[in-house]
């Protein structure tokens, strides 16, 4: 499923981490003010790949007002643990999940047996047909790609992963060397780990502004000024 054509441009130079876990699943799902954030958690997921958006969503939140997100763990089982025994406690499973703005999908190496997980995928690819913006971090873009979100667009993933990512998406555009791409209008793809925050942080920037993302970054000390590619 193509969403829409990439094109080339720049991201400039920019002014890492406390981890968050748990957050309820609410109800009533999209606010009218406040975006809603679901973070896809799993056996297997790396640490940072979740809790570094889980994090910067959630300090956005907190220094706007109204607040501009708020976040939720959404389990892929009851009780997911990330590498090394990182435990999230979501407020509910997905098939359960609300509908919600912004989907984040981490990586790690959990994502592989997910790739066959064909009601997973169904349900990525529905919330992606939905929601305002998709986000995948490092090896997330291999779900994306087996849901067919990745078809015939330019992404990219954790620079080990560059020839899983051809394979599971042909006619993808993998690309490397940047720290996220826009892949289409609604869906941009981040390199490994830390390359999450920066996106994190450039979607609170698109979407609430530059003080609430210069908010963000002066609570949480984030430092990143490296200057690198973004197709967008």
């Amino acid at each position: 499923m193509q969403l829409w054509p990439a094109c080339v441009g720049r991201i400039a130079k920019r002014p890492p981490l406390m981890l968050v876990t748990g957050g309820a699943c609410a109800g009533e799902g999209r606010s009218v003010v406040t975006r809603q954030v679901q973070i896809l958690a799993f056996d297997g997921m790396e640490v940072l790949d979740y809790a570094g958006p889980y994090e910067v969503f959630n300090v956005a939140g907190e220094q706007t007002s109204p607040a501009a997100f708020t976040v939720q763990a959404v389990g892929v089982s009851p009780r997911p643990a990330g590498r090394g025994g990182f435990a999230v406690v979501p407020g509910c499973q997905y098939p359960d999940a609300p509908p919600a703005d912004i989907l984040v999908i981490p990586g790690g190496a959990g994502t592989r047996p997910l790739m066959g997980d064909q009601a997973l995928l169904a349900w990525i690819a529905g919330r992606a047909a939905g929601a305002e913006l998709v986000m995948t971090v490092c090896t997330g873009a291999l779900l994306a790609a087996a849901a067919g979100l990745l078809d015939g667009l330019a992404a990219t993933t954790h620079h080990g992963a560059f020839g899983e990512l051809q394979r599971a998406a042909p006619t993808a555009t993998v690309v490397r060397g940047v720290r996220f791409v826009r892949s289409a209008p609604r869906l941009y793809t981040s390199a490994g780990v830390s390359a999450g925050v920066d996106l994190a942080l450039h979607v609170v920037q698109e979407l609430a502004g530059a003080e609430a993302r210069a908010a963000t970054e002066t609570e949480m000390e984030w430092m990143w000024d490296r200057d690198q590619a973004l197709l967008s």
